[in-house]
Order: C-alpha cells, then sequence, then structure tokens
C-alpha cells in the first residue's frame, strides 16, 4: 500500500471532528468537506462569513455570496498547505443546503474561480450542514 499523509492547515477552519483537512495518496490529494468559516474558528456561528444569527438561531444576515468566497479561500488554503495549487483541482463536489435560492449565485462565483482551470464537478442539494453554514465543497487535487 502507498504511504498517506495527513495534512492539516494552520490557516483554513479546523476540522468539526476527528479527520484531516486533507491525505495524499501517491500524487493524489483528498480534500475532507471544507466550508466557508474563518480560519481562527471552530463551530462558532459568528465566524461564517454572512451569517449572523439571533439568541434563538434565527437569521438576521445572510450573504451566500460571502460564503462561497470565503469557502474558495479556504479550500486554496488547503490545497497550498499540502503542495498543490488551485490549478491542479481535478474534481469539486459541491453541497448546497438550498439549491433553489443559493444554485444561481454559486454558479456565478464558482464561473469567476474557475474561469481557467475547469475540474469535474458535481451538486448537491443537502439537509443541512454539521454547522449553520450553507455550502461545502469535497475535492480531490493532484500534486505534482
Amino acid at each position: 500500500m502507498e504511504s498517506t499523509n495527513k495534512i492539516n492547515a494552520s490557516n483554513a477552519p479546523k476540522p468539526v471532528g476527528l479527520y484531516p483537512h486533507a491525505r495524499k495518496v501517491g500524487n493524489l490529494l483528498f480534500l475532507s468537506g471544507v466550508g466557508p468559516r474563518v480560519a481562527k474558528s471552530n463551530e462558532n456561528d459568528s465566524d461564517v462569513p454572512g451569517l449572523k444569527l439571533d439568541h434563538n438561531g434565527n437569521f438576521l444576515e445572510f450573504d451566500f455570496e460571502k460564503q462561497c468566497r470565503s469557502v474558495f479561500d479556504n479550500v486554496n488554503a488547503v490545497l497550498e498547505a499540502s503542495g498543490s495549487s488551485w490549478a491542479n483541482l481535478v474534481d469539486v463536489t459541491v453541497f448546497l443546503v438550498n439549491m433553489k435560492r443559493d444554485f444561481a449565485v454559486y454558479n456565478k462565483v464558482y464561473a469567476e474561480y474557475f474561469k481557467d482551470n475547469q475540474p469535474c464537478r458535481t451538486t448537491v442539494e443537502i439537509n443541512c450542514l454539521p454547522t449553520p453554514i450553507a455550502i461545502e465543497l469535497k475535492c480531490i487535487a493532484t500534486i505534482d
């Protein structure tokens, strides 16, 4: 069996469970699900860009585009910490909690970030994510 290396990026949000940010197997890099929380956070709701909740968990502010941009920045941070890059992404699985509301914005922002590199992509709607975020990415990249 090929050796595997676990990678944790100091400039990406901490995982919310017992798993690494990424794992290298041969020249492939498998990223765990990456969300939009800011790097210093763990599960603090106030650390989700574009999201403010009241004491009952109701939305006071919601900006999905900010979450999209933040999740892409976090994916890039994990890629760079792993010795890979945005250009090396080959497959992206996108989890949205509200396809009807968020897909058009997501697709627009995605086109900005992926105009040069166009990895395979699957987008699915899910019921919820483990923290109050609206998007998460699961990625596979190569390492040169």
